[in-house]
């Protein structure tokens, strides 16, 4: 395009300082336009970054700590590889298609997550342990390893808080950014060496899938992102922590007056652009779902559809052939429910060769329809019919549950359901996370482990 800008350099961050490999991926943003050039690591560069991060020192938390927090001044306030804070954030939005207000909410998280990380990791400590010993009898909390992978998500920017944890509790961490959008994941690296990370103690590689592979096994442990494949993979390695879809639910039962609760429930539906794994993308009804499936829908319909770099903008927007594409599963997989919006079209073209993917509400007939299990990249929502017959096995399998009862019996079978790993009763959001507690368990309870110290002293001569 005419007078468009030259696309940046996303090089890899390797040891040795930033490397521009011969293999490019283009990154486009929403309209197909290039926006950069990102470096693609091959193998033998991956081991000798992960070999360079075993060889490397760990920094002591009482210089970790103030340069993570001087690494998320830096990521929200700074000008990065020739980007500042305000361009980066117009590119993540014309990238990923999210609202930019999002955005800008999601730079704000991460500079407080960095600055709480020491802090919020050690939330995950047992109480009866220590970070460090203190004298004969003590139960020490240690790092299972010194090396951590990370398999980064592109679908929103504030996962990039969690693994900074990792560097709090002293790791070396590996940094694979997603490759739909890369810009987070890099300016971040670049923040923590700008703060005092040494380039041996965090890297960013960019990989293909393959090479990914050797990533995850070259590391003591790894945090993964990804769909059921990737939980499926990873289900039985306990060096691997997979963080899949999240299926957020919303429980409303026959006691419950659920006009009351509108606000939130949309709220949960349609907050973080209905594209966040903790969006409400089934609500499950005890008793007639139709009225509840009408009032999210005419409240959902008068969502605007606009570029994502406007203020205004509240919906993600994709390409426009993949706009008709998700529509087409979307509608193939909606065969035989019921539309109360959506049913006839989710694209909103904009004119440039995007679209926003508007609102849909579905009405199936029964709890246990396999569509309910649907997460889709934008507020789509399966309203269903719950009964106590039912039990908790549609509400199983989900980040979080919000469950507007008055009924303290099934709170407590919910709160004892392991796969149930949040619940949150009446008013609040899905979406909603306080800071300090856990968002899919501590990351903490993965990465660390506790052992008995004693020291009696050198034994007699």
């Amino acid at each position: 395009m005419p007078g468009s800008p030259a696309p940046l350099h996303l090089d890899a961050l390797g040891p040795s300082g930033p490397y521009r490999a011969q293999a490019r991926e283009v990154v486009h943003d929403v309209t197909g336009r290039p926006v950069a050039e990102l470096s693609m690591v091959p193998r033998l560069y991956v081991q000798r970054g992960l070999a360079a991060l075993r060889r490397a020192e760990t920094l002591p938390p009482d210089e970790r700590v103030p340069a993570l927090a001087e690494a998320g001044r830096l990521f929200a306030t700074a000008t990065l590889n020739g980007m500042t804070a305000g361009q980066y954030e117009h590119a993540v939005a014309r990238v990923s298609g999210l609202p930019i207000t999002m955005v800008r909410e999601s730079t704000a998280g991460i500079a407080a997550g960095l600055a709480g990380a020491y802090g919020f990791a050690g939330q995950a400590r047992p109480r009866g342990s220590r970070d460090t010993s203190n004298g004969a009898g003590t139960a020490v909390w240690i790092r299972r390893g010194d090396v951590l992978a990370v398999l980064a998500a592109g679908n929103h920017p504030g996962i990039h808080a969690q693994w900074a944890e990792a560097l709090a509790l002293g790791y070396r961490v590996a940094v694979r950014p997603s490759r739909r959008e890369p810009l987070s994941a890099h300016r971040l690296v670049t923040a923590l060496h700008e703060a005092g990370f040494g380039t041996d103690r965090v890297v960013l590689l960019p990989t293909d899938h393959g090479v990914a592979d050797d990533l995850v096994g070259g590391a003591d442990l790894a945090v993964v992102y990804g769909g059921d494949d990737v939980v499926d993979k990873y289900r039985s390695s306990t060096a691997v922590l997979p963080h899949g879809p999240g299926r957020a639910k919303i429980l409303i039962t026959a006691d419950t007056d659920f006009t009351r609760y509108l606000d939130t429930i949309v709220d949960s539906v349609s907050r973080e652009a209905g594209a966040a794994c903790v969006n409400a993308t089934a609500v499950f009804v005890e008793g007639d779902p139709a009225p509840v499936a009408e009032a999210l829908a005419d409240r959902l319909a008068g969502l605007p559809a606009l570029p994502p770099e406007d203020d205004r903008a509240v919906l993600p927007v994709r390409g426009l052939d993949a706009a008709r594409n998700l529509e087409k599963f979307v509608h193939s997989e909606a065969a035989g429910a019921r539309a109360w919006l959506g049913g006839d079209t989710i694209v909103a073209e904009l004119g440039d060769g995007a679209a926003a993917l508007r609102p849909a509400v579905f009405q199936l007939d029964r709890a246990d329809a396999p569509q309910a299990r649907l997460e889709m990249p934008f507020p789509c929502v399966w309203v269903a019919p719950w009964s106590r017959a039912d039990g908790l096995a549609p509400l199983r399998d989900t980040i979080v549950l919000t469950a507007l009862t008055s009924d303290r019996d099934l709170v407590g079978r919910l709160l004892d359901e392991p796969t149930v790993r949040n619940l949150h009763v009446g008013d609040h959001p899905t979406h909603v996370l306080v800071p300090g507690l856990p968002h899919d368990g501590y990351l903490g309870e993965f990465l660390m482990r506790s052992k008995t110290f004693t020291d009696a002293g050198p034994a007699a001569p």
